[in-house]
């Protein structure tokens, strides 16, 4: 396996769970020193994923970083789980339950039909824990010191939201969105719509663009051919 990472490579990875973006970038970054021996070496991602999210990373290294901007305007296929009747300050299981709500009126037709308030262009508030810059600040910083900022909407692009898998309190779901789109805002978004409260207790990015989540190295595999490379470049 041939692989020329100061002139250029896009790598696909599949992020694990409880890793930061920044971790894997970091990770392969530190390899990439050894096996090349330039110390500066670029490595980049193209759309973050939260710490609690799997699934698909686009990496570039050397010259091919210049393509991370194009990468990040594809757009994103997602499958997940929402967990309805409660919410949490980051709209996700990060953060402990902050308010509970009724479930009992939640029919699988309601649910379905609520699917559609949410599908072409429509008006999105980022989550509080984000890494937005308001004023100069990170939003996630600002809200664990308990700081509350005013977000303004943005527009974004929903193509496709599909409900897969309904055994409230957990619903499955696949999301096909454009850029910026935040999964954690739709279903928190998705459970006011429904009378209730909601927060994504898992997430999976599966497609960005035409790259595809099954064609993806696992991290760990990636990092052990690397490995294989440092040591026949020291044998040799």
């Amino acid at each position: 396996m041939q692989f020329n990472f100061q002139t250029g490579e896009t790598l696909l990875v599949n992020k694990p769970q409880g890793w930061t973006s920044f971790d894997v970038v970091n990770k392969i970054r530190y390899r990439l020193r050894h096996i090349t021996g330039v110390k500066r070496i670029k490595v980049g991602h193209a759309g973050t994923l939260d710490p609690m999210a799997t699934g698909l990373l686009i990496i570039c290294t050397g010259k091919f970083t210049k393509k991370l901007n194009d990468f990040q305007g594809l757009d994103k296929t997602y499958t997940g789980t929402m967990h309805l009747g409660k919410t949490t300050p980051s709209y996700d299981a990060e953060t402990e339950v902050d308010q509970t709500y009724p479930t009992a009126h939640l029919t699988d037709d309601l649910l379905q039909k609520a699917t559609t308030q949410f599908m072409g262009e429509i008006e999105q508030i980022p989550p509080m824990y984000s890494a937005i810059k308001v004023d100069g600040q990170r939003l996630y910083k600002a809200a664990r010191k308990g700081k509350i900022l005013e977000l303004k909407p943005r527009n974004v692009r929903i193509d496709s939201f599909e409900l897969t898998r309904i055994e409230l309190p957990d619903v499955d779901f696949s999301v096909t969105c454009g850029k910026g789109t935040y999964i954690r805002s739709l279903a928190y978004d998705f459970g006011k719509a429904v009378d209730s409260g909601a927060y994504l207790s898992a997430l999976c990015r599966t497609q960005i663009g035409d790259f595809r989540l099954e064609d993806a190295w696992e991290l760990e595999a990636l990092i052990e051919v690397l490995e294989q490379i440092m040591t026949k470049k020291e044998d040799s």
